[in-house]
C-alpha cells in the first residue's frame, strides 16, 4: 500500500557538492525540502548550516518514516538505488530522482549528453571546445567539473553539454538529448552493479529520449534497442561514408572523415594514440548531429590538447616516453590505452590498486601483444598478477615512486612507460589525480 506525503516535501540525500547544488536549487525555486546524509560528519556540513540554517538536517542512518512520506526524494548519485531505505520509499510509490532530472525538467536549450565506461571527460570537453570554435555560447558539466544545476541560470547558453555516469542515469528518465552517445562499454563499478548486463543497461537509459544517437561501430553494446526511432551516427575504424564518420587514407597520411572526404590528418591531432583519434571521430559525430559547423570543429582538433591524466605526455627520458593515464579507473581504459600507443612490446605497463570486482582477463590478449613488462601496486595487485604473470612479467613494488623508479630503470630507447591502472586509487591515494601527480612528479625527479 501506498504511503500518501502528508505535505510536497523533498527530501535531498547527501552534503556532497552536488546535494548543496540541489539544495541550492531547490531553495532558489521555493520548494520546501530537508537534506539528510547517512554519515555523521559529510563534507560541506559547517558550509550547508551557514547557508540553510533554518533547513532541517538528519545525519546517519536514513529515516525511513521520513522518506516513504516524502514527495519526492533527490538521491546523491554515490548512493546506490538498491539501498534498503531507498528500496522501501521506491516500494511506497515515492519519486526518486537526481540532480540530472531536475535539470531535465530546467532547461529548455538543446543538450549533448555523453556516457561511457571510458572517454567521457576528453569527449565532453572536446565537445565543449567545437561549440565554442563555431560561436556558440556552451556550458559544460555534470559528471565533470560543474554540477549541472549550477548551469541552469547561466545567461545566454546556446546549448549544454553533460558528462553523465551511469550513477546519475539511474535516476534519469525526462532528459531529451539533441545527440547522445555511450562511447564504450567494458567492465566497471561491479561492486555496485550485478552483472555487466545490468551496467549496459543503465547506460542505454541515455539515449531514450535522444533525436540522434552516436555509437560505436566497434562496439555492439553501444547500439540502442531495435525499437529506437532515433536517427543514428556512428563513429569507428573503417570508411566514412555519407552520414558516419570513420578514418581514409590521402596518399601517405591517415585522415579523419566524413561523407567520403578527408577533414584532418591525425598527425595533426595534438591528441596522441588511436584511441584519442577515436574519441575526435566521436566528438565529430555529436557535433554533427547538433548541427556544428564543420569548420569551427577542426579548428578545435588542431588546437584540443587532451587532459590532465588521461593519457598525458609527461618526459622523454632516455628516449623512452612516460605516459600519465591515471584516470584509466577500469580494465576497458587500459585495453584502450595500451592500444593506442601499440608498438613492438614496447610497453612497460604500471598498473594496481582497487580493482572494483572487475575481471582483468580482458588484459591478458593485449598485454600479451603490447607489453614487456608489468610493475603492480596496490591492493589488488595479485589479482592482477594471477591473470598477467602467464603473458608478461610482472614485478611487484609498494610504492608508486619506487614502482616508476623500476621502470625507468628496465626502459630502453623506443619504449612507453605507462601508468594506466585499470583500478581506482582510494587504496594509496586521495584521488586518481593525487596518482597522476606523484607519477609525474617521480619522471620529473628522474628527469633531473
Amino acid at each position: 500500500m501506498n504511503i500518501i506525503a502528508t505535505s510536497q516535501l523533498t527530501v535531498v540525500i547527501g552534503l556532497g557538492m552536488t546535494g548543496l547544488s540541489v539544495a541550492r536549487f531547490l531553495q532558489k525555486n521555493k520548494q520546501r525540502f530537508v537534506m539528510m546524509d547517512s554519515r555523521e560528519a559529510p563534507p560541506n556540513l559547517e558550509l550547508f548550516k551557514q547557508e540553510f540554517s533554518d533547513i532541517d538536517l538528519y545525519l546517519g542512518e536514513l529515516d525511513e518514516v521520513l522518506l516513504c512520506r516524502a514527495s519526492e526524494i533527490v538521491v546523491s548519485p554515490g548512493l546506490s538505488l538498491r539501498t534498503p531505505a531507498l528500496r522501501n520509499a521506491i516500494a511506497a510509490g515515492v519519486s526518486v530522482v537526481g540532480d540530472i532530472e531536475l535539470f531535465a525538467r530546467a532547461v529548455t536549450q538543446p543538450v549533448i549528453a555523453i556516457t561511457g565506461s571510458n572517454a567521457k571527460s576528453t569527449v565532453t570537453t572536446l565537445v565543449g571546445e567545437m561549440a565554442e570554435a563555431c560561436g556558440l555560447s556552451v556550458a559544460v558539466g555534470g559528471n565533470l567539473g560543474v554540477p549541472v544545476l549550477e548551469l541552469v541560470d547561466k545567461q545566454n547558453v546556446d546549448i549544454f553539454v553533460l558528462e553523465l555516469s551511469s550513477f546519475q542515469l539511474e535516476a534519469t528518465s525526462s532528459l531529451r538529448p539533441v545527440a547522445a552517445t555511450v562511447l564504450n562499454i567494458s567492465h566497471d563499478h561491479m561492486d555496485r552493479y550485478e552483472s555487466l548486463a545490468e551496467y549496459h543497461q543503465v547506460k542505454q537509459r541515455i539515449y531514450r529520449h535522444a533525436e540522434t544517437v552516436v555509437i560505436n561501430r566497434q562496439d555492439a553494446l553501444t547500439q540502442p534497442p531495435l525499437s529506437k526511432n532515433a536517427k543514428v551516427i556512428s563513429f569507428g575504424n573503417g570508411s566514412s561514408d555519407m552520414k558516419n564518420v570513420g578514418f581514409m587514407k590521402q596518399g601517405e597520411e591517415v585522415c579523419l572523415s566524413y561523407q567520403f572526404k578527408p577533414l584532418l590528418a591525425v598527425d595533426e591531432l595534438p591528441i596522441k594514440g588511436r584511441h584519442n583519434h577515436l574519441n575526435a571521430l566521436a566528438a565529430l559525430a555529436l557535433g554533427i548531429a547538433a548541427g556544428f559547423n564543420m569548420q569551427g570543429m577542426l579548428a578545435a582538433l588542431k588546437s584540443y590538447k587532451g587532459l590532465p591524466h588521461r593519457c598525458e605526455y609527461i618526459a622523454t627520458i632516455n628516449g623512452a616516453i612516460c605516459i600519465n593515464d591515471s584516470k584509466a579507473t577500469n580494465v576497458g581504459a587500459t585495453v584502450a590505452a595500451l592500444e593506442g600507443f601499440a608498438g613492438e612490446k614496447n610497453i612497460i605497463l604500471l598498473a594496481g590498486g582497487d580493482g572494483k570486482g572487475a575481471d582483468f582477463s580482458p588484459l591478458v590478449n593485449t598485454v600479451t601483444e603490447n607489453v614487456k613488462l608489468v610493475i603492480l601496486i596496490g591492493r589488488d595487485a595479485d589479482k592482477l598478477y594471477a591473470v598477467l604473470n602467464a603473458a608478461v612479467n610482472c614485478i611487484y613494488q609498494d610504492t608508486l615512486i619506487s614502482a616508476t623508479q623500476c621502470a625507468m630503470q628496465h626502459a630502453e630507447e623506443g619504449d612507453v612507460v605507462l601508468l594506466s591502472p585499470a583500478c581506482a586509487s582510494f587504496d594509496m591515494f586521495t584521488g586518481f589525480e593525487d596518482r597522476g601527480r606523484q607519477f609525474s612528479q617521480a619522471v620529473q625527479e628522474l628527469t633531473a
